[in-house]
């Protein structure tokens, strides 16, 4: 997670880089899971930064961390909230992409 420092330079916020089409997903509300490889202790808001434009495109909360995905099994049936589609699931698992931070108040 990177630090940026907000337009009015009073408080650094934390953001975090998520490549289409997770993060419009998430904007809309379709995505509350982000999958990383390592649980994430920070609660708060966090702003969303479309991969490879460096533009921040819009804002959540991280408001939980929950433990690894132990089985493609588990990966398959948790979709609806990370929305990695069925033909990716197998190699985002193999990857280590299995630990979601749990994001609400998408805008």
């Amino acid at each position: 997670m990177k630090w940026f420092i907000r337009e009015d330079a009073t408080q650094e916020m934390k953001a975090i880089v998520i490549r289409e089409p997770y993060v419009s997903l998430i904007l809309t509300g379709e995505k509350t899971w982000e999958m990383r490889m390592a649980a994430c202790r920070y609660r708060g808001p966090v702003a969303l930064i479309s991969k490879g434009s460096g533009t921040v495109v819009g804002a959540a909360e991280i408001v939980d961390s929950l433990p690894s995905i132990d089985s493609l099994e588990a990966y398959a049936e948790a979709e609806q909230k990370h929305r990695v589609p069925p033909n990716l699931q197998q190699q985002a698992f193999s990857d280590g992409w299995r630990t979601p931070w749990v994001l609400t108040n998408a805008r």
